[in-house]
C-alpha cells in the first residue's frame, strides 16, 4: 500500500526550507527634522534652525525725508508757480536745502523729486508758461558759461510724468542765456525733442516716449556745440555756441489757460538723480 503521507512530509519540509525574510525596521524620526509650534508645549529639546536674516530695503527707499536729501541742491534755486504776477516766487540758499512743498515734493517711496507747475500758474515776466524749475548757481552768484571755453557736463535720470491734455508739452532740461532759451529737452505729445533755436529747430531722440518712463540723460556743451546722450546713446548734436549760459532742470510747463487746458492741469517731471560738472 502506497504512503499517502509522503507528498505532504515534502511540502512542509520544502516550506520549512524557506529562508525567513526578516521583518522591516521602523524607520527613527530625528525629532529635531520636525519643528512643531504648539503654544502649550514644552521648548524642544533640540536647537531650532537659525532665524533668515531680514532683507534690507534698497538705499533709495525711504532713505530721504525731503529733495535736499535726495538731490545736491547746493548751487541751484528755484522759481516756483506762484507768487504775484510776473513775479513768480523762488526759493534761494540756504532755505532751498530743507524745502518741500505740493511744487517740488518726493515720490511717495522717496527715490525721486517731482517737479509741479499747473497750467494756470505764475509766469515770469519774460513767459508765458509757468514753472517748477531749477536755475543754476555759482555760490552766491548766478553761473554764466560759454562753451567756446571748458567743458560743462549735466547728467540726469529723470522722467516726464505728465503733461496738460489741450497743449501736452513739458521742458524738463534746458540751457539757458542771458535772454532766452539755447535749448530744450521737451516732451510734444510722445515725441521727445532737442528743441533749439528759439523753438524753429529740433532733433527727435524720442519718437514714441511714454509717460513716467525713466531715461538717462547727458548732455556735454564744449568746442562750440552741444552733444545730448539719450540712454546711454549719442542723439543728438547742436552746433552752436555762446556765453552767460547755465542750466535749468524742472517743470517748464508749455501750456496756459488760453491755449485750452484747465488752469489745474499740471505738467509734472521726475528727477532721480543731478549732477553737473564744469571743467577747463
Amino acid at each position: 500500500m502506497p504512503d499517502l503521507l509522503a507528498p505532504v512530509a515534502v511540502a512542509v519540509a520544502a516550506v520549512l526550507a524557506v529562508p525567513a525574510v526578516a521583518a522591516p525596521e521602523p524607520s527613527v524620526i530625528d525629532p529635531c527634522a520636525v519643528v512643531q509650534v504648539v503654544a502649550a508645549a514644552r521648548p524642544p529639546s533640540c536647537p531650532l534652525p537659525p532665524a533668515l536674516p531680514e532683507i534690507a530695503p534698497p538705499d533709495a527707499q525711504g532713505g530721504a525725508d525731503k529733495p535736499g536729501d535726495l538731490l545736491d541742491l547746493g548751487n541751484w534755486f528755484l522759481t516756483l508757480p506762484i507768487g504775484p504776477p510776473g513775479d513768480p516766487d523762488s526759493i534761494d540758499q540756504p532755505e532751498l536745502l530743507d524745502y518741500e512743498s505740493e511744487w517740488f515734493d518726493l515720490t511717495p517711496d522717496g527715490t525721486g523729486v517731482v517737479f509741479r507747475a499747473p497750467a494756470g500758474g505764475v509766469t515770469t515776466k519774460n513767459s508765458k508758461y509757468p514753472r517748477s524749475e531749477l536755475r543754476e548757481m555759482n555760490g552766491e552768484e548766478k553761473a554764466a558759461w560759454s562753451n567756446t571755453e571748458g567743458v560743462h557736463t549735466l547728467e540726469s535720470r529723470q522722467a516726464i510724468t505728465k503733461v496738460p491734455p489741450a497743449k501736452p508739452e513739458v521742458s524738463a532740461t534746458q540751457i539757458h542765456d542771458g535772454g532766452d532759451d539755447v535749448m530744450q529737452i521737451r516732451l510734444e505729445g510722445s515725441t521727445l525733442v532737442a528743441q533749439y533755436a528759439d523753438g524753429e529747430e529740433q532733433i527727435v531722440i524720442d519718437p514714441d516716449y511714454v509717460l513716467g518712463t525713466p531715461y538717462d540723460l547727458k548732455i556735454v556743451a564744449a568746442d562750440g556745440r552741444i552733444t545730448v546722450f539719450y540712454d546711454g546713446e549719442q542723439s543728438a548734436v547742436i552746433d552752436r555756441s555762446g556765453s552767460s549760459w547755465y542750466w535749468k532742470v524742472g517743470a517748464y510747463t508749455q501750456s496756459n489757460p488760453e491755449r485750452g487746458d484747465d488752469p489745474d492741469a499740471v505738467g509734472e517731471v521726475v528727477v532721480y538723480s543731478l549732477a553737473i560738472e564744469h571743467t577747463d
